[in-house]
């Protein structure tokens, strides 16, 4: 499959190497005879490649992203393929200064800035605002029949009660925005103290913006206060920011059940860290 793809984009390759950190699609770095660095990226379906390809052309020249260097629709055997400039810089750490806090902040209200578009039809990403809580336990349901497997039987009933408990005492969603849906460190490179810009757009929606502040508390905001207060002005510089207090407690529920599914379903063995490290969690939350 790859040798088809790097005919399809006529490359000249020097070196290749497959990008860690990829859980929806394979990536290669390609070093190119003449020096430069492009990224090959081969989602794990057809949707997941429409989806992106309808990011990349909603969000140009609004959001920083990798430029769209050329696009494959595939074949009966790949879903498609894209070719993507290089982002200088590196994953976002939590070993930063407060002015990139502030300038992720920016980077997330920008993304939440961009509404549905009135003149054009999307075949890949879904807007799911109007029926926001029917999305949510959708999703949650979902992962439930495989989450069932895995922890105690009693841990998981708790954990369907407190779903339904919470779910009832969330705010109005806030939308319709376009939300990433996996917005944490390892999609965000930074250069310096600059903000790069963001990548990664397989699972992207528009929904309620309260779904995508998880996963960034979970990985970076949480680690120090100052990153937390930074962030939060900077995204409150471009549009009001939802009360987190209010809506993370249910979010981080659902991100640690669902990722327990999402151990199963990808493999329990492969993901063994990730997975106790949830279930950990959601014994706190529950128990």
């Amino acid at each position: 499959m790859l040798n088809r793809v790097l005919k399809q984009f006529r490359l000249q390759v020097l070196s290749l190497n497959e990008v860690d950190e990829s859980f929806s699609s394979t990536v290669y770095k390609c070093q190119l005879l003449n020096g430069r660095n492009v990224y090959i990226k081969i989602p794990y379906s057809k949707l997941k490649w429409q989806r992106e390809l309808e990011a990349y052309e909603i969000l140009k020249d609004r959001v920083a992203t990798p430029v769209l260097l050329d696009v494959w629709s595939g074949d009966e055997e790949c879903p498609g393929a894209f070719l993507l400039s290089e982002l200088r810089g590196v994953t976002l750490s939590t070993n930063v200064s407060t002015s990139v806090a502030y300038q992720v902040g920016v980077l997330q209200a920008s993304i939440h800035t961009i509404r549905p578009p009135k003149d054009r039809e999307l075949t890949g990403i879904k807007d799911e605002y109007s029926n926001w809580s029917n999305f949510i336990e959708r999703q949650f349901n979902s992962f439930a029949k495989d989450v069932k497997d895995v922890i105690d039987e009693r841990l998981f009933e708790q954990a369907i009660e407190k779903f339904d408990n919470m779910k009832r005492q969330l705010p109005s969603p806030d939308g319709p925005s376009f939300v990433h849906m996996d917005f944490r460190p390892a999609n965000i490179l930074i250069d310096g103290d600059h903000v790069s810009g963001v990548i990664d757009f397989e699972s992207v929606r528009f929904g309620s913006t309260e779904i995508d502040f998880t996963k960034l508390y979970r990985d970076f905001l949480s680690f120090d206060n100052t990153y937390y207060h930074a962030y939060q002005e900077g995204y409150k510089s471009i549009r009001p920011l939802m009360d987190l207090e209010v809506v993370l407690p249910f979010y981080q529920f659902t991100d640690a059940f669902n990722s327990i599914g999402w151990c199963k379903r990808r493999g329990i063995e492969e993901h063994a860290k990730f997975l106790n490290e949830n279930i950990t969690r959601l014994k706190q939350m529950v128990l």
